[in-house]
């Protein structure tokens, strides 16, 4: 080749690199956005991990949208009529939706998809929103009528994640077994290529129903190191990272061409420490395998853990103090909703350790750590995490030391976010998991997963069982009056709290940033941080 042949191509390469998503084919302007996640799968009815619906927010459509402010809009609807009884809820669909295929959505794949939702056994979360429907029906194209068991005082919250599907396609296939790798949704994006844990390409449809994107397309890219995520916003590999080490933020803060957002997630998240506390008596048959420590069924061991653990020094550590104490699964940027009554367990490992020793729990050989009170084994815990978190590596280490300090042992261990969901739940095959959940806006779904009967379902993390919290739970699902609503979910936060269900180390914010010479038009200014969301990215326009 030629000098100038070659100096030529050099330049060409530089302007579709240095534009800022121009696919180097006929793809037009692509974003590319980094994360350190990957989709487990794109069958929605069996996904557990949170870069799925980050997807299906942008590939589906439901009845209804959530704003960045916390309201709710109709999205398949035009406009919805509630019955006197607060039962019969009627929806006139909208004219016109199609899918990606061509083919009409209309009333009837609401109805199908809201009917797979309810009676697929395999489906281990989307079943829950499903819970008060009673009926579900199509009287024609353009009108679907949902008939409730009881009047819920949340259906907009309920309805927000149940996506519409073409019943043409998901009626021919097994609805567990299905790949969907084509993902035919009525969203303002549309599949156009997808490789596990490498990237997920969508492309804009341009004559969306409702609002089309003003890019061409997205492009997730999964990075499995941390400061390759970073360095690739750097160099202008991405133009966008949903997620970030706290230790990258001051030095993306001084890069002219980035700029970092900080605030509330979208979803509320919250970040746990799981503790297998599931009872003989309760493993599920089928798939439990139940091999959790039994030191983790006593109280006083987890409460021993909880004063053994420093949040403080975690939050600083981990998130460089960009974060909160955390108390229960309910996060406490759902306001109202959130306990904020309860006093913590302070840090402190002599209470920690004198515990232990008056519940038997002794290091009789003098090896550092503790054994059970009748000498059956030592308190050595496996403590897993999913190897795509930039977060739980460090705090392992830390509470590896915390709890060692105490004469508890543990095994650290990342495992691949699918190998940790198959030792997770139903299983039980685990000790201590360090996970998170994102929250809906409203706290049903995070109340539900302490629930005694979501056990087998793979939905309980924990196992926890306790009679008087499900019948709270089945109380505050039908309470139409909101303040005795809250009374009921802030008894249930009071009872797992002290019961040591989960150790909440934090309540993260959430930490993003995008290359400012790339595109324009960033939601930045709402009362959430969600780069990802439908709210950004169908109006983001490439830099002039």
């Amino acid at each position: 080749m030629k000098l100038k042949q070659y100096l030529a191509l050099c330049l060409l390469i530089f302007l579709l690199v240095a534009c800022g998503g121009r696919d180097s084919g006929d793809g037009g302007v692509v974003l590319n956005v980094g994360w350190a996640g990957s989709p487990d799968t794109l069958n929605l009815g069996v996904a557990v991990l949170t870069e799925a619906y980050t997807i299906a927010e942008l590939v589906y459509e439901s009845m209804y949208q959530l704003n960045l402010d916390g309201t709710y809009t109709l999205e398949v609807a035009d406009t919805v009529l509630l019955s006197d009884d607060g039962l019969v809820y009627t929806y006139k669909i909208r004219n016109g939706i199609t899918f990606h295929d061509g083919e009409p959505l209309t009333a009837r794949d609401v109805a199908f998809s809201y009917r797979l939702y309810q009676e697929q056994e395999g489906y281990p979360f989307l079943s829950i929103y499903t819970y008060y429907f009673d009926t579900i029906e199509a009287p024609d194209d353009s009108t679907l009528v949902l008939t409730l068991t009881e009047p819920i005082p949340n259906i907009e919250s309920q309805l927000l994640f149940l996506y519409i599907l073409p019943e043409h396609i998901w009626s021919e296939v097994d609805p567990v077994e299905y790949e969907n790798t084509e993902m035919i949704g009525s969203g303002p994006f549309k599949m156009k290529e997808y490789r596990q844990n490498q990237f997920v390409h969508l492309e804009a449809v341009k004559n969306h129903h409702l609002q089309s994107p003003k890019i061409d397309g997205v492009i997730f890219r999964t990075y499995d190191n941390q400061d390759a995520l970073v360095q690739a916003l750097r160099t202008g590999q991405v133009d966008m990272i949903t997620e970030m080490p706290n230790t990258a933020v001051a030095t993306l803060r001084n890069d002219s061409n980035i700029e970092v957002v900080v605030g509330p997630p979208l979803a509320p998240s919250v970040t746990d420490i799981i503790f297998n506390q599931v009872l003989p008596e309760n493993c599920p048959p089928d798939d439990g395998v139940c091999t959790g420590h039994p030191a983790l069924l006593d109280r006083t061991v987890r409460l021993a853990l909880s004063h053994a653990t420093d949040k403080q020094q975690i939050i600083d550590v981990v998130l460089l103090g960009l974060g909160a104490p955390g108390l229960t699964l309910i996060p406490d940027s759902l306001g109202v909703f959130y306990n904020d009554s309860l006093v913590d367990y302070a840090y402190d490992p002599a209470l920690a350790n004198r515990l232990l020793d008056e519940a038997g729990y002794l290091d009789t050989n003098g090896d550092g750590v503790r054994e059970m009170p009748d000498g059956s084994r030592p308190l050595t815990l496996r403590m897993n995490w999913p190897s795509d978190s930039t977060s739980a590596p460090r705090m392992a280490e830390l509470l590896n030391s915390m709890w060692g300090a105490v004469g508890v042992r543990t095994e650290l261990q990342a495992l691949d976010p699918d190998a940790l969901t198959a030792i997770c739940c139903p299983s039980f095959d685990f000790d201590v998991i360090l996970w998170g959940w994102g929250s809906d806006p409203d706290p049903g779904f995070l109340l539900s997963v302490m629930l005694t009967d979501e056990i087998p379902t793979g939905n309980s993390e924990t196992g926890y069982s306790n009679p008087a919290y499900d019948a709270l739970y089945r109380q505050q699902a039908v309470e139409l009056d909101k303040n005795k609503r809250i009374e009921l979910i802030w008894e249930m936060q009071r009872i797992v709290f002290e019961d040591v269900v989960y150790i909440i180390p934090y309540y993260a914010q959430e930490t993003q940033a995008y290359r400012v010479d790339r595109f324009t038009g960033w939601r930045t200014d709402g009362d959430k941080v969600a780069l990802e969301d439908p709210s950004s990215l169908l109006v983001i326009e490439p830099v002039k």
